[in-house]
């Protein structure tokens, strides 16, 4: 649902925009004014359109929390409409969350960055919206360099100031008189890839560390106190990314362990993906496969920049019903810093399978992606529905 929450974050820039448009270009109000009058769209102008999923996703757990209240204790569909309603009020939860990031976002257009997927105000790869959590001036321990840094909920970020600049506090940094402009000073650091510690708990200077995989920063503050405050932000923040990905792990392996009453199973090789989107400028891509049937769902490893990944990834999915299972290959690309782009998904009902292919063995497909230009990818499949079945 992540473009749902998207979509609706950016619902206020759309509005805006939308209005910005009739105000100011006579062509493209009487656009919107025609098309209004075509009978599809039943009198009803683009701005009506464009709040509609958000209307939505607000009724959504309203409509199922009346169904639960008709359905008798004891019924089979009162432990699914439960779980409905927990994801419907979920998913209403981190709209509403993004919206209010949205409102509330700060104006990051002063960062120069290299890095041109990082976006500050984007969704995070897990963790839903991204959050400032906390930002001031640090300093690396031994040269004394300066470093405006700025923890999110998902990666801490290490900048220095493009020119020198007077600010008498973190409040006065993006103030409307200080054109101030940072630029990164390191690739920003994933908070779950973190160990922060104090070198010595007893020692008054104000000095601490950060262990990542790749190197150890050693930063220091202008009082105990801000060490203390970083210190524990870093940690709480870290903390919680580790245990929202462990979550995450832990449902998709219950979810393909759970052995219910089946009536086979289905073997699924991903041999490789060829002529895949390029989503990197330098005309690659880093994917990944996720393959799903139902709650089960197993991903692939990551190819570093290649449009044509050799995978040849195993995966075996118990069948449940063999008319209503359908297997969905989805490719990825891998991004640190937001959520992963899509690359083309293509879908197989087990009912086709069982067609084409009962009775001789594992069958080599090719597939071609859907909603994407280009891509196809080539999968092994092997039916083995058990006796009596």
């Amino acid at each position: 649902m992540q473009p749902y929450i998207r979509f609706c974050s950016c619902q206020i820039n759309g509005a805006s925009l939308l209005q910005t448009r009739i105000d100011n270009e006579p062509d493209f109000k009487n656009f919107l004014k025609k098309i209004a009058t075509d009978y599809r769209c039943k009198g009803m102008p683009l701005s009506s359109f464009l709040l509609k999923p958000m209307q939505r996703i607000t009724r959504y757990p309203l409509h199922i929390k009346n169904i639960l209240e008709c359905t008798a204790e004891g019924h089979a569909d009162r432990g699914p409409l439960k779980e409905a309603l927990e994801r419907a009020e979920e998913l209403c939860q981190q709209v509403n969350e993004g919206v209010r990031e949205k409102e509330n976002s700060t104006d990051w257009n002063g960062f120069k960055t290299t890095y041109s997927n990082l976006v500050f105000n984007s969704l995070t790869n897990c963790l839903g919206p991204r959050k400032l959590l906390h930002y001031g001036k640090m300093y690396k321990a031994k040269s004394n360099k300066e470093l405006w840094s700025f923890l999110f909920n998902d990666f801490l970020l290490l900048t220095h100031a493009a020119k020198q600049f007077t600010s008498s506090g973190p409040d006065k940094l993006f103030s409307n008189k200080n054109n101030v402009q940072l630029k990164m000073y390191k690739l920003p650091v994933l908070l779950n890839e973190v160990l922060v510690k104090l070198p010595d708990p007893s020692s008054d200077e104000p000095v601490f560390h950060i262990s990542h995989i790749e190197r150890v920063y050693v930063l220091r503050t202008d009082n105990i106190n801000e060490r203390t405050a970083w210190v524990q932000k870093i940690k709480a923040a870290s903390e919680e990314f580790i245990e929202t990905e462990k979550k995450k792990r832990e449902k998709a392996y219950q979810a393909r362990s759970v052995k219910a009453s089946g009536i086979g199973r289905l073997l699924v090789t991903i041999l490789e993906a060829t002529e895949l989107k390029a989503a990197k400028p330098n005309g690659k891509s880093n994917p990944y496969c996720e393959v799903t049937m139902g709650p089960q769902i197993f991903t692939s490893r990551t190819l570093n920049d290649t449009v044509n990944p050799k995978w040849n990834f195993n995966c075996q999915f118990h069948i449940k019903d063999l008319y209503q299972d359908v297997l969905c290959i989805t490719i990825f690309e891998r991004d640190q810093f937001s959520p992963d782009d899509f690359l083309g998904r293509t879908e197989v009902p087990l009912a086709t399978i069982k067609k084409e292919f009962e009775n001789k063995g594992p069958v080599t497909r090719r597939l071609l992606l859907h909603e994407v230009p280009t891509g196809e990818v080539w999968v092994r499949l092997d039916l083995q529905l058990f006796p009596g079945k």
